[in-house]
């Protein structure tokens, strides 16, 4: 049974008038997009794994050995930065530009300094991993001619079986794009 209040992907008003940049503070940094099932789905498993390490530091600690303890917290700790961490993976807009957050590298390229943002045809990785396949991806083109990595693509983790939400993020994404870079 589908339930579209609870998702990002329903009409929210048919007769609401379409505006591309629908948020009222746009100095704060924002994903035009809900964190995809495959990223929500890899991070739960994280969590209840950082569960399972957590209970067995305590398990230990009343068995006796703090530094095993310590050792369980420790690692536990690790796993739940690393959930996080992917939760936080994505494009993020503001006003001031556009960035890509990536699980160990964040690189921020400023509206004025990019000449295009636009969704082309390539290979893309498919869920992150080595193999490529066809698909779309939003890419920044700069002023300066240095590459930069894809923002998103339609076989990544938020958006893997889920063509229209690519779709819709990446027109918004463009949108904030065309918006802020004449300015």
């Amino acid at each position: 049974m589908p339930l579209p209040f609870l998702t990002a992907d329903r009409a929210f008003d048919a007769s609401a008038e379409d505006i591309a940049l629908p948020f009222d503070d746009h100095d704060s940094w924002r994903r035009p997009y809900r964190p995809g099932p495959w990223r929500v789905a890899a991070a739960a498993t994280l969590l209840l794994l950082s569960s399972f390490v957590l209970l067995a530091a305590v398990i230990i600690s009343v068995a006796g050995s703090l530094s095993g303890a310590t050792v369980c917290f420790v690692l536990s700790g690790v796993v739940i930065a690393c959930a996080l961490r992917l939760l936080r993976v994505g494009a993020w807009v503001s006003r001031h530009g556009v960035r890509r957050v990536g699980f160990f590298l964040t690189t921020t390229v400023r509206w004025p300094d990019t000449a295009a943002v636009r969704t082309v045809q390539q290979p893309v990785k498919w869920l992150g991993f080595p193999r490529t396949v066809q698909g779309q991806a939003l890419v920044v083109v700069r002023r300066n001619g240095e590459p930069l990595a894809p923002l998103v693509t339609d076989h990544n983790a938020d958006f893997l079986a889920r063509a229209e939400a690519f779709e819709r993020a990446t027109d918004t994404i463009e949108a904030w794009g065309d918006e802020y870079r004449t300015n």
